[in-house]
């Protein structure tokens, strides 16, 4: 996102015969650039304060780290009391901001359980199952929907589950600069936005690119698994992943594979279902 300031104000107004107040006027051009550039400062620091007291941060990596096309698009929506609560009071102990600047301990972050990445889990419904359903298998979920998160760990916390910790911000500088080589066991990316607009599909999560980032810091065996209900998506994804060198299709017929026991049905799969969508599960082990 590029920073705009909060209150943007003109260099100088124009007169009827069209020059300019601060063409003739350079004190009031000084002004106003001393003006723009505060506003600037107080929207960059907006943006790094977090949203509640020891909550996630707003902006984790700063906008300032790099410019490229995500796949997501930050948002802002109401937060309940009960998920403001949830942030306050857990965030500390199961939350982290993923900020680029230090390589994660998995196994001291969750007491040496095996862990799997999960990319994208809404408001946390089905992530808090498989969590419960699996007190053995250690979940990092990352998302940037501040609802989502406080939501996520209230139902962590409801289920006695600790096997669960939340991250917040861009999935692709928490695999390129905060995993270490081979420290997950597996990857979950469950009904990521399908872009469906051609002009978007430069958006979508799962391209080779990002398959490159995923391989080295999976262990081998790793399964990497993906879910949709946007044909067009996941055709795509069939595509990429079977043309990947460090990926093996675990379908014995090299298409899409039944829908695991252990995934559950999702907010986003039902609403799917519902429009009579057909929804597609794929499942990769890493080479």
């Amino acid at each position: 996102m590029s920073e705009q300031p909060l209150n943007p104000t003109p260099a100088g107004s124009h007169d009827a015969d069209g020059t300019s107040d601060a063409t003739s006027d350079p004190t009031a051009t000084d002004e106003a650039a001393t003006l723009r550039a505060a506003s600037f400062e107080r929207a960059r620091r907006l943006r790094m304060e977090p949203r509640f007291p020891g909550g996630p941060a707003a902006d984790p990596a700063g906008s300032h780290h790099e410019r490229r096309i995500r796949s997501f698009q930050p948002r802002r929506s109401r937060v309940t009391t009960g998920q403001q609560e949830s942030l306050e009071r857990l965030w500390p102990t199961w939350g982290l901001d993923i900020d680029g600047k230090r390589v994660l301990d998995l196994a001291e972050l969750f007491d040496g359980l095996p862990v799997v990445l999960e990319i994208g889990f809404g408001m946390g419904e089905a992530t808090a199952q498989m969590a419960a359903d699996d007190p053995g298998t250690g979940i990092l979920a990352v998302d940037v929907h501040t609802p989502g998160q406080g939501n996520l760990l209230g139902l962590a916390d409801k289920a006695g589950s600790t096997n669960v910790r939340v991250a917040n911000g861009d999935a692709v500088i928490l695999l390129r600069e905060m995993l270490a080589p081979e420290s997950l066991d597996g990857l979950r990316v469950y009904f990521p936005d399908p872009w469906p607009k051609a002009r978007h599909h430069k958006r979508r999560l799962i391209q080779p690119a990002f398959l490159d980032l995923v391989a080295p810091v999976l262990k081998p065996g790793a399964i990497v698994h993906c879910a949709t209900d946007w044909e067009p998506y996941a055709e795509q994804m069939l595509e990429v992943l079977t043309a990947h060198p460090r990926f093996e299709n675990t379908a014995a017929d090299g298409g899409y594979a039944p829908r695991p026991a252990f995934r559950p049905l999702t907010r986003f799969e039902g609403q799917g279902l519902d429009k009579g969508h057909v929804v597609h599960d794929l499942l990769f082990a890493r080479v």
